[in-house]
């Protein structure tokens, strides 16, 4: 049965990564099409950053990232880019660090809120559906 969705994560080798590959939300691996994206646009980046074993990265996928509704907003409004933190520990720890500072707290999924031109202005851990 053909997928409804399917976004840039297809063309990805983490499995992490291409679980959310028909996510009706259009996902982005971390890299400079979706980096310039957000400038061309001047949209706001959302990452989420996970990984395979992490229970709450697949209850926050199931909920929400599977979401029509929320998926449309996410697409409307953000540059949405899915990172696995263990391919990229070196994002995960700036993001993390930035979570950290903005809200005394951190976990997996991590989620922040970028300005187009990399600099995070809000973050948390699990977003319920909208």
């Amino acid at each position: 049965m053909p997928h409804q969705h399917t976004n840039q994560l297809i063309n990805e080798t983490s499995p992490y990564l291409l679980q959310h590959a028909h996510n009706p939300v259009n996902w982005y691996p971390w890299g400079d099409e979706a980096l310039q994206k957000a400038k061309a646009e001047n949209k706001p980046i959302l990452v989420s950053i996970g990984y395979a074993a992490c229970h709450w990265c697949h209850v926050m996928e199931r909920e929400s990232f599977e979401d029509e509704g929320t998926a449309q907003i996410m697409n409307a409004h953000f540059i949405n880019i899915k990172i696995d933190r263990e391919e990229r520990p070196d994002l995960d720890h700036i993001y993390m660090d930035a979570v950290q500072a903005m809200t005394g707290s951190g976990g997996w999924p991590l989620n922040v809120f970028l300005t187009p031109d990399c600099k995070p202005f809000y973050g948390g851990t699990y977003f319920p559906p909208v």
